[in-house]
């Protein structure tokens, strides 16, 4: 596989932004089934948003980083409401389609970033996911702490996947205590652009509540509904 053809969710990007036509892209993972995200949905309004995404969007503020920006729907909204915000991707074909809508946007790994400071770091659709493992979290929290300015805060939501291990019995097939059950793989396929394997977390508000607090953090839940929630973690 070229390294052209590594960046699915990219080049579902760049498609439909230039044809409008939808094609799924396929979530693959170890665990569960292949789950299908419509490319017309990287493209969503503001009023096809999820709830969640729409209470975060209100609660931005100040200098705002987009981590893992996307298709920049997030960020174009915040711009057409005077907000200042910048965006980051590691996906370059992202990056290309948000510098394309005059969006200010740079092809950067989050951990990367050094000597910066916002007053919100806006970390959607799972965005706590690049933490990877249950085990980098407090590292990927301390990372972000370290990019806030007094006060700042990240806008970030996640969900509470046990359920995906539940049987018809209400126990569970796997042991839980093995190995964090929010720890995943993901494969994603969109055409013939096909990533590498990736490890992405699922982090219940629990452990995230208890590990944001030891890093300096203050937890307010926002939103929950349907096992995904929306917090705001803010610099003490």
């Amino acid at each position: 596989m070229s390294a052209a053809n590594n960046d699915p969710m990219g080049q579902a990007i760049l498609d439909f932004a230039t044809t409008t036509k939808n094609v799924d892209i396929i979530v693959r993972s170890e665990i569960c089934d292949d789950d299908v995200i419509p490319s017309e949905y990287l493209f969503r309004s503001y009023e096809e948003m999820p709830r969640i995404e729409q209470i975060a969007l209100e609660k931005c503020a100040g200098n705002i980083l987009d981590v893992g920006a996307g298709a920049g729907i997030h960020a174009k909204y915040l711009l057409e409401q005077g907000k200042v915000v910048s965006c980051i991707d590691i996906s370059a074909k992202a990056v290309e389609h948000l510098t394309n809508q005059g969006i200010a946007a740079r092809q950067l790994n989050f951990f990367n970033l050094e000597n910066e400071s916002y007053d919100t770091l806006l970390m959607l659709m799972n965005g706590l996911g690049i933490a990877g493992r249950l085990a980098n979290l407090e590292l990927t929290l301390l990372k972000a702490t370290s990019l806030l300015s007094e006060g700042g805060k990240i806008l970030c939501d996640s969900s509470d996947i046990k359920y995906l291990y539940e049987d018809d019995e209400g126990g569970y097939w796997v042991d839980l205590n093995a190995g964090y059950y929010g720890d995943f793989k993901f494969q994603m396929n969109y055409k013939d652009h096909t990533s590498k394997w990736f490890e992405w977390l699922y982090v219940d508000l629990e452990n995230l509540t208890s590990i944001a607090e030891k890093v300096g953090l203050s937890v307010d839940l926002l939103h929950e509904e349907d096992g995904q929630y929306l917090v705001e973690l803010t610099k003490q």
